[in-house]
């Protein structure tokens, strides 16, 4: 069954949102003519110059200076200042489009980032200016917190408002698709192959390791994370849902190639030190396998949607020399990019919206989902800001 949440009192407003999710329902099951598609990224710097504007915006507001902030540019400096994650939502729109053709939807795909051009403002501008102006938007992260869910909402509605088009234009969005059987895919299939290697080069199953690996936060949001009126476990929905999906990952695994053993982990904090955050790192956990008589370890970047920095270079380049000093064979498995069965996903989402399919009826992974189609009260709290206004999900 679906986490079940309060039904709103019918005087409570979902702002920007359309006629159907202005009810503040939980789930839309009525069909809503949507006009396009709005992808909502994250952005990143395309060159040396962009690295320290780019890291202004992500932190506006925080009062971080640029001396502070080229501590973190580093990692980008390293690749020639460049984000893949640009790139990665160019392709990742084109293979949306080409699946929204193959359907015969009919709805054009508009993409805006929160930090760095193409910005949401010129998106939904554009949107606008061709008369498609009831949209359905993406965001690029499958999770439920603030930075992975309600901040998007925020700018959503931000960017109605400095755009003027608040009174003409209306954002929907689609459910947090952690547990939607496109988005695991890729998960299962990559540590399937990985344990199946280990094994096959003589590792046994009891020196085997794989860690489930998402960006750490605040302890404080993520405890705020999901709706305040479900109870969740340390962590709130941003841990919860990690961990129903890893445990359905390696119960696929157990059932088909071998039981191993398996632990979240958290990586990329960059808070001060006196900052509960979400733990353990991944690196301290590597560091500490070999005492715990492993051998090998499949790392999976599970709170990620595409190979962008996080992986790049938390992953592929500090977590792989970590399991390299503790003398550990260790693979990093696929996030889903652009496969096929999570485009396919995506575009499943879109026409369980167009069509108003019943909740019961959505396909799901875990026990809790499908997710809300609006957001309840009080989701995802910021702890340092509170609640700002927010698109696609019912006033606190």
């Amino acid at each position: 069954m679906p986490p079940q949440a309060p039904q709103p009192p019918a005087s409570d407003p979902v702002p920007y949102a359309s006629a159907a999710a202005r009810s503040g329902l939980p789930w839309i099951e009525e069909p809503v003519a949507y006009d396009a598609i709005l992808l909502a990224g994250f952005g990143g710097p395309e060159g040396q110059d962009d690295v320290i504007p780019f890291l202004r915006n992500v932190t506006r507001g925080r009062g971080i200076p640029d001396e502070r902030l080229e501590e973190v540019a580093h990692h980008y400096r390293h690749f020639d200042g460049v984000s893949p994650i640009n790139a990665q939502n160019r392709a990742l729109k084109a293979a949306l489009e080409a699946e929204i053709e193959r359907r015969g939807l009919g709805l054009p795909v508009y993409w805006g980032n929160r930090n760095w051009s193409p910005y949401l403002e010129e998106a939904v501008q554009d949107a606008a200016s061709a008369g498609d102006t009831t949209l359905l938007a993406i965001a690029t992260s499958a999770y439920s917190s603030f930075s992975s869910c309600r901040q998007y909402r925020e700018d959503f509605a931000r960017v109605l408002e400095s755009t003027g088009l608040g009174e003409t234009v209306t954002i929907d969005k689609v459910r947090q698709f952690f547990d939607h059987p496109g988005f695991v895919t890729t998960f299962v299939e990559g540590v399937r192959a990985a344990v199946t290697a280990f094994l096959a080069e003589g590792i046994a199953p009891e020196a085997i390791r794989v860690l489930f690996s998402t960006h750490s936060i605040p302890l404080a949001d993520a405890e705020r994370s999901g709706p305040r009126d479900l109870e969740l476990g340390e962590g709130g929905a941003y841990a919860a849902q990690h961990r129903a999906v890893a445990e359905l990952v390696m119960a696929e695994l157990a059932e088909s190639v071998a039981d191993v053993a398996w632990q979240l982990v958290y990586q990329s904090r960059s808070g001060p030190p006196q900052q509960p955050w979400l733990e353990p790192d991944v690196n301290d956990v590597i560091a500490g396998l070999p005492a715990e008589g492993v051998e090998a370890v499949a790392i999976v970047p599970l709170g990620f949607v595409s190979d962008h920095m996080e992986v790049l270079w938390d992953l592929d380049t500090e977590a792989m020399e970590a399991a390299a000093e503790a003398g550990l064979r260790a693979v990093r498995t696929p996030t889903p990019g652009v496969d096929p069965a999570y485009v396919s996903g995506l575009v499943d989402l879109i026409e369980e919206r167009l069509r108003g399919t019943p909740a019961a009826e959505r396909p799901h992974a875990t026990a809790l989902g499908p997710w809300f189609d609006v957001c309840r009260p009080g989701c995802c709290e910021n702890v340092r800001a509170g609640f700002k206004p927010a698109a696609a999900g019912v006033a606190p």
